[in-house]
C-alpha cells in the first residue's frame, strides 16, 4: 500500500466546504461593529437550546468557564465537595478547585471510558454538592443512577458535555438536558466548533437561566447595578455567527463521523485484531479494543457522535510513533488522571482505587475520525496497525 497522509483532524477541509458562507457572516459581523452579545448569539442560544432539548442557553466565553459559572451559580464555597471522573480533561477539575472546593475523583467504566454510577455513592458525604459526569469523547455517561443517587441526596447534576453536543442517552435523551446544567465546549477541534474560543450553557430552570445571563456580564443587572459578583463570560459575536453556520451540517458531520467508525470496526474485527461489544481485556483474539456504543448491551441505543475514536491497545506509545512514522496523526488523550497529577497531591488519592483509569491512560489511543476522512485513509491507519502489531 502507498504512503497516505492521514492528520489527526484536518480542520482546513472542512473550512473549504463551507468557506464562502463563513466569510460572509465574518464580513457582515466586520461591518456591523456588533462584536459581542448580539443577534446572532441569541440565534444561536434558541438553536442549541432546542438541539439539546433544554428550556434555555447561554452563550459564553468558553467550555472550561461554562463549567467555572455552573460552580458559580450553585454557590459552590470553599471546602464544598464535587464528585467527577478522575480520567478527563483538566478543565473539569480545574475549575473545582479554582473555586477552593474539593475535588472528589471516581474511577471509570472500562468501556464508555465514562465514570462508574456504583462508586458515586460510597464518595458523598455531608460535604457534597454537586456531581460532574462528563460525556467522555462524544458518548453520554450513564446519566440514569447518576440522577437517581443525586435526587436522593439533593444534589446538583452538571452535565461536562464540551465534547458531546448532539449526543444522546436512552429514550433520546440529549446531552446537556438531563442535569440541572449542562457546558459545552466550542473549541475548533470539536464536532462543532468555533473560530476561536467560546462555549454554552444549557439548563431548565428560570432561575439560574436569569443569574448566568447576569454572571456572564459581571452580574450587571441593570447596568452598573451588581447584586453579586459575575466576571466577563461574554461570547463574540463572530464565533456565534460562525457557529450559526456549522450547526446547519452537524448532523451530517456526526453521521460522518459514525460511519467513519463503524468501518473502522469493521475493518478491525475483519482483520482478526479486535472483537465486538463489551470486550475490556487483551488476549490472542483480541490485540485491540474498540470504542463502544456502551448501553447497546443494555437494551436501549445510544447516539454516539465520536468526537474522538478511543481504541485501546498494548505498546501504545510505541505504536503511536510508528504511526507517526507512516504519516498518520494520532493522540493520547489524558495519560495522567487527575488522582496523578502534582497539582492535586495534597487530596493524597490512593492510586489503586483508580484500576480502570490507569489502564485507559496507559492503554488508549486516538485514531482519525473527522468527518471528511476518506475510506482509503482508514484502511491506511488499519492496515499499519496491523503491520505494527503483527
Amino acid at each position: 500500500m502507498n504512503e497516505i497522509n492521514v492528520p489527526l483532524l484536518d480542520l482546513r477541509a472542512q473550512y473549504r466546504s463551507i468557506k464562502d458562507e463563513v466569510e460572509e457572516v465574518i464580513l457582515k459581523i466586520a461591518e456591523s461593529q456588533m462584536l459581542v452579545l448580539g443577534p446572532e448569539v441569541e440565534k444561536l442560544e434558541k438553536s442549541l437550546a432546542e438541539y439539546s432539548g433544554a428550556k434555555y442557553a447561554v452563550g459564553v466565553s468558553s467550555g472550561t468557564d461554562a463549567l467555572l459559572m455552573a460552580l458559580m451559580a450553585l454557590d459552590i464555597k470553599p471546602g464544598d465537595e464535587v464528585i467527577m471522573p478522575t480520567y478527563s480533561f483538566f478543565a473539569t477539575a480545574g475549575v473545582v478547585a479554582r473555586m477552593n472546593a474539593v475535588p472528589v475523583f471516581i474511577d471509570s467504566n472500562p468501556i464508555s471510558f465514562n465514570i462508574k454510577p456504583d462508586l458515586i455513592s460510597q464518595a458523598i458525604s455531608d460535604k457534597t454538592k454537586a456531581i460532574i459526569p462528563v460525556h467522555l469523547y462524544g458518548q453520554c455517561a450513564d446519566m440514569e443512577p447518576i440522577l437517581q443517587i443525586a435526587e436522593a441526596h439533593n444534589i446538583a447534576v452538571i452535565e461536562d458535555a464540551a465534547q458531546a453536543v448532539g449526543s444522546q442517552y436512552k429514550n433520546g435523551k440529549t446531552a446537556g438536558s438531563m442535569g440541572l446544567i449542562g457546558c459545552f465546549s466550542f473549541y475548533p477541534t470539536k464536532n462543532l466548533g468555533g473560530f476561536g474560543d467560546s462555549g454554552m450553557i444549557t439548563t431548565n430552570e428560570e432561575s439560574i437561566y436569569i443569574k448566568l445571563k447576569q454572571m456572564r456580564n459581571h452580574g450587571m443587572e441593570p447596568k452598573y447595578h451588581h447584586k453579586f459578583v459575575g466576571g466577563n463570560f461574554r461570547i463574540d459575536a463572530i464565533q456565534a455567527a460562525v457557529l450559526n453556520v456549522k450547526f446547519k451540517y452537524l448532523d451530517k458531520w456526526h453521521q460522518s463521523r459514525r460511519n467513519n467508525a463503524a468501518l473502522y470496526d469493521s475493518l478491525f474485527i475483519g482483520e482478526g485484531l479486535a472483537a465486538r461489544n463489551g470486550i475490556t481485556q487483551f488476549d490472542n483474539n483480541n490485540k485491540i479494543l474498540l470504542p463502544k456504543a456502551a448501553w447497546k448491551q443494555y437494551g436501549y441505543l445510544n447516539y454516539h457522535i465520536y468526537n474522538q475514536y478511543i481504541i485501546r491497545v498494548q505498546k501504545r506509545d510505541g505504536l503511536r510513533q510508528f504511526l507517526a512514522d507512516n504519516n498518520i496523526g494520532a493522540e493520547i488523550y489524558y495519560p495522567v488522571p487527575f488522582h496523578r497529577q502534582e497539582c492535586f497531591g495534597y487530596l493524597n488519592c490512593n492510586d489503586s482505587d483508580f484500576p480502570a483509569a490507569n489502564r485507559l491512560a496507559e492503554e488508549t489511543l486516538a485514531l482519525p475520525i473527522y468527518s471528511e476522512l476518506n475510506k482509503e485513509q482508514i484502511e491506511y491507519v488499519v492496515a499499519k496497525i496491523k503491520e505494527f502489531i503483527a
